[in-house]
């Protein structure tokens, strides 16, 4: 299957409300439309996890963080372009997103992701998608496709066939919040 074969097919189950299991650019990931509330539920329920855990909005584009955030300190922007490993800010003032994607304390993890698919995918659907690690809650997030469990393969809409032959380890982004007084905290290295 061709790349943007692969695309295409994810892009369709995603306008359907359905979930996807895909490479980014850290861990293979279970996604969905970040809007959709009924997706975003599904996501729950396939990684065994309360919605009381969030998890993190993926965008292509720098400038698309100002639709779904209030929080627009240009600090955070320099500090991403300086660093080279796949990093998730906490923004304040989430917005325009599923409700029960956004922590209950109205803040989102963002991050902007430089792989080549991944990128591509939002880009032609044209919204962010809601993205976890593709275990099950409470297990280590597998390294490779190789080591997704079963039951998640069997329990998302659709499996991208891009880069599962893949052997290169993958690791979870670093999380950063920015605080209040500009000080940027490292919340997961």
């Amino acid at each position: 299957m061709s790349f943007l074969t692969d695309v295409e097919e994810a892009i369709t189950v995603l306008k359907n409300g359905g979930t996807i299991l895909y490479p980014t650019d850290t861990v293979w990931g279970i996604g969905c439309d970040a809007t959709n509330e009924a997706a975003v539920d599904k996501v729950f329920r396939i990684k065994k996890r309360t919605q009381e855990k969030s998890m993190i909005i993926l965008l292509a584009n720098e400038a698309d963080i100002l639709h779904y955030t209030n929080d627009h300190n240009p600090i955070i922007f320099d500090y991403i372009k300086n660093v080279f490993k796949p990093t998730t800010v906490i923004y304040e003032g989430a917005r325009n997103l599923a409700t029960n994607g956004i922590g209950k304390d109205g803040t989102v993890g963002i991050r902007i992701v430089k792989d080549p698919f991944c990128k591509a995918l939002i880009e032609v659907f044209g919204k962010p998608l809601l993205s976890t690690s593709s275990n099950i809650s409470g297990y280590p997030p597998p390294a490779l496709f190789e080591d997704i469990d079963a039951e998640i393969k069997s329990g998302v809409d659709y499996i991208v066939q891009h880069r599962q032959e893949d052997l290169t380890p993958a690791e979870p982004s670093t999380v950063i919040k920015l605080n209040h007084d500009g000080s940027i905290q490292i919340l997961r290295p």
